[in-house]
């Protein structure tokens, strides 16, 4: 009987932070995610002794959490959050203001009351204007709650822990010692729970190469060009395949050093390949490796397209699902080749859903997606393969209830969960591999890393901090040269460019750009040179941002789905998305941007989309609700469902999700009525309108009247939610007087 098997890879990654001329780490995300997500990701699975996965670690983020665990990292994020607070400079003040917030802000900061009443207190002011709001006791409950809420799920039910969490605010000093002490113990499970986990057989450790740079790139960046034919390429060619293999055998040595296992297989930084690539690692005793099904399209020339169920079209289940062996001169490799849509949906669409549901569906999936295989009498391997730390944060309980979901319903399911090594080894029908073509896991190309204005820039300061070794290291003491060297294997890392271009950002854009030219600049300080002033200036250029502009008057415009007239929407508030992507990469953008407005007596709402309406079947959902006085708290909500179809609007209806209550509803047959008290609308853009009243009536036994409202628009496809606007929190609105609107009172 055929078998079905799934593997699943968890790519834990973080930049390498610190300067080495310093010893200062730059950002604490290292810290930060150690605390998070990676001991509990591994550690959950001991809970499902039948669920083997491989866990891909990159050596320089193993480097940087044995630095945290000695004590020797010098972290100022962690060093302002230890200061007593009111020992805190007014500069140290706004540096906490300005970092640590930087979180999730449901679903890390949002889970503690108090933090998030903290974030609600920097809303709409300035770092100067915040630091005077803030008293010396809520610096320190800051600092603590700062740190708590990135520990881990399991790290949460220690009792001395919970305790903590339990008192909620008015931290002392003694408490704020605490929570760091107890930090730096729990980072030092981290790695342990690997190495005894890949022990007793449940995982398989895999590897990248050390400071994760773009092999192929760095072996060549010429193979941008061969990947994207007429790709601008930087104005110098960068060819090092002896540090694209330095990079590869650092890496293999220590993950054995540290987990006293020597890695078969890696997955090469962000799926990147090429046939050099693959030859080195070959070389280097790689006996497999894992990239996208992009990859595999180009090499095969076969497009990989899905019905509307999700199922692989025209034979793609029969190329996709399998091991592959390479085979070109002296050069022998297995290779897997991630299902791209089902990574994605658990990186960026089950965290809307229910736990139940989402695990669910992603068995469903997976067994509806192999089928055509079985169904030949033949195995099957599906692979998963995702960052295994970014999307947790968007999730309800850093995810681990639809993951517990999910594992258990596996092997209830039929279907094996195996490691890489594993499914290499049981698999029977391996599929010959003549060739590849060079590619990532980001649209099969390296466009990412290479071809836009500021990529290339970064290409071409790398080049000279190469050259620049090269021409002076032989005159360098050995020191001096071991130095260098070092700082140019960072600068080769695949992050900084991740930044550059304009595909992604962060609110760090700063910080990744001054870091990468500080550490081309120290090749040129460890060699007794002065940097050039070149290095001194951005490399990023400033860039379009999420933007949002309050409602500043009265809003009362025609709903009919058309821009009828400019000035309809003139005064609403806007919400416009923001399509850079940020750590991920891969979310489809439906949903452009949001206005919204009152007048006396209705709550206005349009919606613009990505491309004109979408021409698939999908549901548009606004949530609404109203909030009183100074609770956080919902006053009442209303939820407006609209279905679409054929860029038709088909029926709509408005609920109570309080009560379940449907207060009004309409098919697409019923007439349009000015008078009618809700109106909805779908041409060009989406509009509607529902009577204010609805979400401002006080509530029974409370005198206080609703003087707020959020909003928050989803697009839903195929019962999954696959846009919001915005992605986390909601649009605000103030229930005020058009004259207090005008004169622009501040947000509460």
């Amino acid at each position: 009987m055929p078998v079905l098997r799934v593997i699943v890879l968890w790519h834990q990654h973080q930049p390498f932070y610190k300067d080495l001329v310093t010893g200062e780490y730059r950002l604490p995300w290292v810290r930060l995610h150690a605390l998070k997500d990676y001991y509990g990701m591994v550690k959950l699975l001991d809970e499902f002794p039948n669920v083997h996965q491989t866990f891909n670690l990159v050596p320089s983020l193993i480097t940087q959490i044995q630095d945290y665990v000695a004590g020797t990292a010098r972290d100022p994020f962690l060093e302002v959050a230890a200061k007593p607070a009111k020992d805190l400079s007014s500069a140290e003040r706004r540096f906490c203001l300005q970092y640590l917030f930087q979180a999730n802000p449901v679903h890390v900061i949002g889970r503690y009351p108090r933090y998030r009443e903290l974030s609600e207190r920097l809303r709409g002011k300035s770092l100067d204007q915040a630091d005077l709001a803030f008293g010396t006791q809520d610096f320190t409950d800051l600092q603590v709650l700062s740190q708590v809420a990135w520990f881990d799920e399991f790290f949460l039910q220690e009792p001395d822990v919970a305790e903590l969490i339990r008192k909620e605010r008015n931290y002392t000093l003694d408490d704020q010692k605490f929570a760091l002490k107890r930090e730096r113990e729990l980072l030092a499970k981290v790695l342990p729970a690997h190495a005894d986990a890949a022990k007793r057989g449940g995982i398989e450790i895999s590897t990248s190469p050390f400071y994760h740079p773009i092999l192929p790139l760095v072996c060549d960046t010429d193979q941008g060009g061969v990947s994207t034919p007429g790709l601008p390429l930087p104005q110098n060619r960068y060819r090092h395949p002896e540090d694209a293999r330095e990079q590869l055998q650092r890496g293999l040595d220590l993950q054995e050093k540290v987990f006293g296992v020597r890695p078969r297989g890696m997955w090469p930084s962000e799926g990147s390949v090429s046939e050099e690539a693959i030859s080195i690692a070959a070389k280097l005793g790689v006996k497999w490796m894992a990239t996208d099904e992009g990859v595999l399209g180009r090499s095969v020339n076969f497009n990989f397209t899905r019905d509307s169920g999700g199922r692989l079209n025209g034979g793609g289940a029969d190329l996709l699902y399998t091991v592959h062996r390479y085979e070109k001169n002296e050069t022998r490799m297995n290779l897997v080749f991630r299902d791209h849509t089902m990574s994605d949906l658990i990186g960026f669409v089950y965290s809307g859903m229910g736990a139940n549901d989402a695990a669910q569906h992603l068995i469903n999936n997976i067994r509806h997606a192999a089928q055509p295989v079985l169904d030949q009498g033949r195995d099957a391997v599906v692979p998963i393969i995702l960052d295994g730390e970014n999307a947790w944060e968007y999730y309800p309980g850093s995810g681990r209830e639809f993951l517990r979901r999910f594992y258990d319903a596996l092997p209830k399911s039929g279907i094996e969960a195996v490691t890489v090594s594993e499914a290499i080894e049981r698999h029977q029908n391996v599929r010959p591999l003549g060739s590849i073509t060079p590619g990532s896991w980001i649209s099969a190309n390296f466009n990412v890393w290479i071809g836009a204005p500021e990529d290339n820039k970064a290409w071409d300061y790398l080049y000279a901090a190469r050259e620049f070794y090269e021409q002076n290291a032989a005159s360098a003491t050995e020191e001096q040269r071991k130095l260098a060297y070092e700082e140019i294997l960072i600068a080769e890392g695949s992050d900084w460019n991740w930044w550059y271009g304009p595909e992604h950002h962060s609110a760090n854009d700063r910080d990744f750009d001054e870091l990468y030219r500080k550490h081309l600049a120290n090749v040129y300080h460890a060699l007794g040179a002065m940097p050039p002033d070149y290095l001194v200036q951005p490399i990023t250029a400033s860039a379009g941002r999420p933007a949002f502009i309050a409602q500043a008057n009265f809003i009362r415009p025609r709903i009919d789905g058309e821009i009828t007239r400019y000035f309809e929407w003139m005064g609403a508030a806007m919400y416009t998305a923001d399509m850079r992507a940020g750590a991920m990469h891969g979310k489809q953008y439906f949903l452009d941007s949001v206005y919204a407005g009152v007048d006396e007596h209705f709550l206005y709402g349009r919606v613009d989309f990505a491309g004109g309406v979408p021409g698939m079947s999908f549901d548009l959902v606004i949530n609404m609700e109203s909030q009183a006085g100074k609770s956080s708290e919902a006053h009442r909500k209303l939820r407006l469902d609209a279905s679409v179809e054929n860029k038709a609007l088909q029926s709509w209806s408005v609920t109570n999700p309080q009560s379940g209550a449907q207060i009004a509803v309409q098919n697409a047959d019923a007439a349009y009525s000015e008078k009618s008290p809700v109106q909805v609308a779908i041409k060009k853009v989406f509009e509607f309108r529902v009577p204010l009243e609805w979400l401002r009536a006080p509530m029974a036994n409370q005198g206080l009247q609703a003087d707020r409202l959020g909003l928050r628009v989803s697009i839903w496809h195929d019962r999954l939610p696959v846009d919001a606007l915005p992605v986390e929190g909601s649009i605000e609105l103030q229930l005020v007087s058009e004259a207090e609107l005008m004169s622009g009172v501040p947000c509460s």
